[in-house]
């Protein structure tokens, strides 16, 4: 296995590769020839569009099979960016990719400096070299976003199309130069570019599948709001896809659907999709603002369907949104929609959740603290003990991340793990941390601290004896662990 550096490269086996890229982040890749531009909108994969010959993303995964690629194409370019779109990537840990062969043996891991006020990097590219292919690590940032890396790739972004534009009234896709189609695929990735990975953000209808007309729901809705109610049927839709998948039925909270009317409504008046609205609140905040404390939440928020058939349909038309619908830890939901005021285009809101509860969050932190310790059993380390007063330290910095918007070890009033640690009674000499966002459940948090080397080293090392665990539910990026390590 090698460890690559920016500007390193590696040859390639035979067979499909496995690019993975784990943490609070959305995976896409560019397919282009040996002139690095693209051709046409097949040359993205990304969550909306996740396949292409020789190339599928599956969360946080790409697979790519070289030999199946398009005719012409020479190089696979690996983009991530946030999964809160607009962050800068300096606020989240640094994104470390890891490639894996068609045997299952890890070939090479790379992860970059960490970067600061970039917004999207390019972190490596799969190119030919005569017969043979190989991956070269990047680690280059671009501080406009999808933008920037449209415009280096060949893509003329066109204004209306930079604003989110979509396609044309009537569901036609948006015509003009070269690239164009791609750009309106860049730009609803910019203007909704959210979390997919299990969860199932849902972020855009794809252009040119727009419902017919003769489908589109009476705007019978009071002017400039949407129904008061869920849509009619829409509970009994998903119930029984629920039911056909296995999993419990799911019930409306009011508190859920307030959220969700407000957040369709702000997306509805800025007319593009986003998880977080023209005044600034993330559709997390709406929740939590409403009352709602929650253990898990997921989401889909979605322009075009014109009816509650069309919307669920088009939520199990995908595999991770899919997910979000049938996923059994959700036990409520809130769904609205809005017309948007010029062209009459639906825009929904579905949000998902299970509320917080004393036994849910014991219940939450015990299964962190077991898959730590199932992860130390396996290198042979004796397991960590849980410690109130550490949970208490841990618990206190999630719900301070949460309140004062903020994702670091180090508090804005500068406190660091030990200074919370002996805040909350803890006599223990050495204290270590690792913290995450946006994941929805323990074993998708412990997966993505087992992926990064620094939250690994910590999670393994032999002197820590005790832990404590924080969960909070809200903010920007939905949801904020915390891991407190003491000896």
């Amino acid at each position: 296995m090698s460890e690559l550096v920016p500007g390193g490269n590696l040859a390639l086996p035979g067979g499909t590769l496995t690019l993975q890229v784990p943490g609070p982040f959305d995976v896409s890749a560019l397919i282009t020839d040996d002139s690095g531009k693209v051709r046409s909108d097949g040359d993205f994969v990304f969550y909306n569009q996740p396949s292409a010959p020789g190339a599928r993303l599956t969360g946080e995964t790409i697979s790519v099979d070289p030999p199946a690629l398009r005719p012409g194409a020479s190089r696979v370019t690996v983009v991530v960016s946030p999964a809160e779109p607009g962050t800068p990537l300096g606020r989240l840990p640094a994104p470390s990719l890891r490639v894996t062969g068609p045997d299952g043996r890890v070939l090479a891991r790379f992860t970059p400096p960490r970067p600061q006020q970039e917004t999207v990097l390019l972190l490596a590219e799969i190119y030919r070299r005569g017969t043979t292919w190989k991956i070269r690590a990047l680690g280059q940032g671009y501080a406009d976003g999808l933008a920037g890396i449209a415009r280096d790739f060949g893509v003329d972004v066109s204004e209306d199309a930079d604003a989110g534009g979509g396609a044309v009234p009537g569901g036609s896709p948006a015509s003009g130069s070269r690239g164009t189609g791609v750009a309106t695929a860049l730009s609803v990735a910019r203007a909704g570019l959210d979390r997919l990975r299990g969860t199932g953000r849902t972020p855009a209808a794809r252009p040119g599948t727009a419902p017919a007309p003769s489908a589109r729901i009476s705007p019978a809705a009071p002017a400039g709001g949407p129904r008061a109610a869920a849509p009619d049927g829409f509970l009994g839709l998903v119930n029984s896809a629920r039911a056909a998948a296995g999993s419990p039925p799911v019930s409306l909270d009011t508190r859920l659907q307030a959220a969700a009317r407000a957040h369709a409504a702000g997306m509805a008046a800025q007319g593009r999709l986003g998880s977080e609205g023209a005044d600034g609140l993330s559709v997390y905040q709406r929740v939590t603002a409403g009352g709602y404390a929650y253990l898990t939440v997921g989401e889909h928020l979605v322009s075009g369907p014109r009816t509650p058939a069309e919307f669920v349909e088009y939520c199990l038309s995908g595999e991770q949104s899919r997910g979000t619908l049938h996923d059994p830890a959700f036990t409520e939901t809130g769904v609205a929609y809005v017309p948007e005021s010029r062209s009459g285009t639906l825009y929904w809101t579905a949000l998902w959740a299970r509320p917080l509860t004393p036994g849910g969050l014991a219940q939450t932190a015990a299964a962190v603290i077991a898959l730590t310790n199932a992860e130390r059993a396996s290198a042979g380390l004796p397991p960590l003990a849980p410690d109130p007063l550490l949970t208490t330290a841990a618990q206190a910095h999630s719900a301070d991340m949460v309140a004062r918007a903020f994702y670091s070890h180090t508090s804005p009033d500068g406190s660091e793990p030990w200074h919370r640690a002996a805040a909350a009674g803890s006599t223990r000499r050495t204290i270590g941390e690792n913290i995450a966002c946006g994941q929805r459940s323990a074993a998708e948090v412990v997966r993505g601290w087992m992926n990064s080397p620094g939250h690994r080293a910590n999670i393994l090392k032999p002197a820590f004896t005790h832990i404590g665990i924080g969960f909070a539910g809200g903010g920007a990026a939905g949801t904020y662990w915390t891991q407190l390590f003491g000896a």
